[in-house]
């Protein structure tokens, strides 16, 4: 049997060429299945359609014809970011000339444990992580693969900075992962103070941080998952400072509006902390993984320095060789940053700004709509992108009906969230092609949806 074609080497462009062709046929065949932002009939009926286009996953022969049918499958069963009804999460459309990047990191396929391994990429990865750090306020940034990866790597450094009894201090509308790190660290349990807005209230906070002894990280959030709301930065930064307490802003959401003249200002005090959470797989277009933690002391990644003689042995790294171990806890990791680095030089922060002013703009736009609208409720004028609304006077398990029959249909994606009590429906913009009409759509569905 003659060797399969490898897409990297001399010969790899020519054999990626038709492949790339099947791929492209079958993301549109796959398209056109589905026919909406969802497939229609729930997890049984994709379920069913997968495993009829995958049959045995592991046949004694290959079928030449599987990269098509498996294609077709995944893209007939997607959730497409790209459909402006499908607006559940924090689920970016991923822009096309930051997907083709990506296709030139698989195929390249750097490893950035040692320099040998990615020796360009490890010099990209440098440049550009300093930029962006810069463009937050710090000195340096890792790349990770999200938020929550991020989120336990800034529990970490503070851990080894402060010491293992160090508490956290964050609000009932933070992450997940933030109180999930603490655990996974050994930390004792995080204090978890009350938000009934949704956000960090500085005069709990005050009174937190007046009550505990003892090395403190406060955890704040730019741009929360629910409703994305940001807290007080300003006032959370001087009651840290005045308290002694490390800072940790988590905007994994918010961090985007950096790209933007006009919504920079929300992010004021962002430059205060000792680290800061981002994420460009949500307001950054590009696909996932696209994470980085901002550091405002570099010298602190030094707590993530391991020896491995086979990748940076101590004579190499005396020799100029770079040493990479300390920019990740894991080892073998992929060009995330090719993406990102080509996404910043193509569209530049201008570029990126309008994008996110646009969808911005158009979820100011929703909540006007359902503002205006008798049948329905706004929560609040969105913050980001993101607005929570639901039909008025209709009940909590209502609400979660209407959402799921949705789904079930594939005529629409939309989230939910629990505030001041209710379950809502939640549209998170993150399309910059959502027209007016497509959100008037959204709101029609959900009005067809409802009983009477």
């Amino acid at each position: 049997m003659s060797t399969p074609p490898l897409a990297s080497g001399p010969e790899g462009p020519d054999a990626l060429r038709p492949l790339l062709a099947t791929v492209l046929d079958a993301l549109a065949a796959g398209t056109a299945e589905r026919g909406g932002p969802l497939p229609a009939g729930g997890p049984d009926a994709v379920t069913a359609r997968v495993a009829a286009a995958l049959g045995d996953p592991l046949p004694d022969t290959g079928d030449p014809h599987a990269l098509h049918a498996l294609v077709r499958a995944l893209a007939a069963g997607a959730a497409d970011p790209a459909d402006p009804l499908c607006a559940a999460h924090l689920h970016c459309p991923p822009l096309a000339v930051a997907t083709a990047a990506d296709l030139a990191a698989s195929a390249l396929n750097p490893s950035l444990d040692s320099w040998d391994q990615a020796p360009a990429a490890s010099a990209l990865e440098a440049a550009v992580t300093r930029a962006l750090a810069r463009t937050a306020g710090l000195a340096d940034a890792l790349v990770t693969t999200g938020g929550t990866e991020s989120n336990q790597l800034a529990l970490l450094l503070a851990r080894e900075a402060h010491g293992s009894d160090l508490r956290l201090v964050c609000c009932a509308g933070a992450h997940h992962s933030l109180p999930r790190a603490a655990w996974l660290l050994g930390l004792p349990a995080p204090v978890v103070l009350p938000a009934p807005r949704g956000t960090l209230d500085p005069a709990a906070l005050a009174e937190a941080l007046t009550a505990l002894t003892g090395p403190v990280l406060v955890a704040a959030t730019a741009g929360t998952t629910d409703a994305g709301l940001i807290d007080p930065l300003p006032r959370i930064a001087a009651l840290c400072a005045a308290h002694g307490a490390r800072l940790h802003i988590d905007a994994a959401y918010g961090g985007g509006l950096l790209f933007s003249d006009r919504h920079r200002d929300r992010l004021a005090g962002l430059d205060t902390a000792h680290t800061v959470t981002l994420d460009l797989h949500k307001l950054g277009w590009q696909p996932a993984a696209a994470g980085l933690l901002a550091v405002a002391r570099p010298d602190e990644l030094a707590t993530l320095h391991q020896r491995a003689d086979y990748l940076n042995a101590p004579d190499d790294t005396e020799a100029g060789l770079p040493d990479l171990l300390g920019r990740s806890p894991r080892t073998t990791r992929r060009p995330d940053i090719l993406k990102i680095a080509v996404t910043l030089r193509t569209l530049g922060r201008d570029g990126l700004g309008a994008l996110v002013d646009h969808v911005c703009a158009r979820a100011h736009e929703f909540a006007a709509l359902i503002a205006a609208h008798p049948g329905f409720e706004l929560y609040d004028r969105p913050v980001i992108s993101t607005v929570l609304f639901r039909p008025a006077a209709a009940a909590d398990d209502t609400v979660a009906a209407v959402r799921r029959a949705l789904l079930h249909q594939g005529r629409a994606v939309l989230g939910r969230a629990r505030l001041d009590g209710r379950l809502w429906l939640k549209a998170t913009v993150l399309n910059p092609r959502s027209r007016p009409d497509d959100l008037a759509r959204l709101l029609e569905l959900v009005e067809g949806s409802t009983p009477g």
